[in-house]
């Protein structure tokens, strides 16, 4: 079978003579974004991309051009978000199912289930992490673990309105035409939205490209590979917050980190990292120690900094996420001189 070409010439177009599956993948990123901001996990937005792809595979005979590819395929993405948002579960961060505890009273309990939390997701997967700086920054304030956590909160049509138009930046007018209602319809659910996002607090953080975050996150590294906790917990705010999903568990300040560091919290000693850039933030694999010279998938951190100093220290306790963000699935450093023996 040949491959569908594409037709059109104006941006946005299927284009003269390109296959249609490459146009599929130049949108992926795009998809793969707004469906996670849509969805709040990596898991869901790829799989709902991978439907969206094969829709749109499907239907790419009676597409002909007629409207924006663009148009088209996030008509798709949304619809197949929206079909998977049917279950009353919200996603939400530790923070936002209860007060925060101290490190004396902490259990642990019952894990709870994936579907509770906001996920992570590597930056290159659903943003441009080159040009211009400033909107690169901009870029990334939009996948933060809180703003994505806020956006739970709003039904479907005004999480879309919300998305596309203030962070892809369409015109309501656009949005209207993909979501199928009048750009009026599309104003009212924007201004609903903006009230409901003004209640949640935005986060500030370091520039990734600031010579002072990257030598924090060096500082971290190495105090943290050392387990020093001294220097660990200098480099904390004194309203730092450190999570730990499946668990609803939080705990902040200095004090207590260290506290469950020390603590129940030991096991992550001997521990190795490896740098992510990871939600608009920096982040760290956190590879367990299991025998001399291995060690095994354990936590993706999201390591959150602003001022010089780390305020969020978030710890996804999922080993089975190291695949897809495409981490080495072992550490093996047996019968290297000066590691495993």
């Amino acid at each position: 079978m040949q491959p569908a070409t594409a037709r059109g010439t104006t941006p946005g177009m299927q284009r003269e003579g390109v296959p249609f599956e490459e146009l599929l993948e130049e949108s992926r990123r795009d998809l793969t974004g707004y469906c996670y901001r849509m969805l709040g996990a990596a898991s869901e937005a790829e799989d709902a991309v991978q439907e969206t792809m094969i829709k749109a595979w499907s239907s790419r005979d009676s597409f002909a051009g007629r409207s924006a590819l663009r148009t088209w395929l996030f008509r798709i993405a949304h619809n197949v978000c929206v079909d998977m948002l049917r279950s009353p579960q919200r996603r939400a961060r530790p923070m936002d199912l209860g007060p925060s505890t101290r490190t004396a009273d902490a259990v642990l309990g019952a894990p709870l289930t994936e579907s509770a939390f906001v996920q992570p997701i590597r930056n290159e997967r659903v943003i441009d992490t080159s040009g211009d700086p400033a909107v690169v920054a901009e870029a990334r304030d939009t996948i933060r673990l809180a703003f994505v956590a806020a956006l739970q909160h709003l039904p479907p049509l005004q999480r879309s309105a919300l998305i596309l138009c203030e962070v892809l930046r369409w015109s309501a007018a656009e949005v209207a035409t993909l979501l199928e209602v009048t750009t009026a319809s599309i104003n009212s659910a924007l201004q609903r939205a903006r009230k409901t996002m003004a209640g949640f607090e935005p986060t500030t953080s370091m520039p990734l490209e600031d010579p002072a975050h990257k030598d924090l996150l060096a500082r971290y590294l190495r105090a943290f590979e050392a387990y020093d906790m001294e220097v660990l917990v200098s480099l904390l705010r004194d309203d730092v917050v450190l999570s730990m999903p499946p668990f609803d568990l939080w705990l902040t300040g200095p004090a207590d980190v260290r506290a469950w560091f020390v603590g129940e919290g030991s096991v992550c000693e001997g521990g190795r990292l490896l740098p992510l850039d990871v939600n608009g933030a920096g982040g760290f694999a956190n590879y367990h120690l299991v025998e001399p010279g291995l060690w095994k998938p354990w936590a993706i951190q999201v390591i959150e900094t602003d001022g010089g100093l780390i305020v969020g220290h978030h710890n996804f306790l999922y080993p089975e996420m190291f695949e897809a963000f495409g981490l080495p699935p072992v550490i093996d450093e047996r019968g290297t001189p000066g590691r495993g023996e």
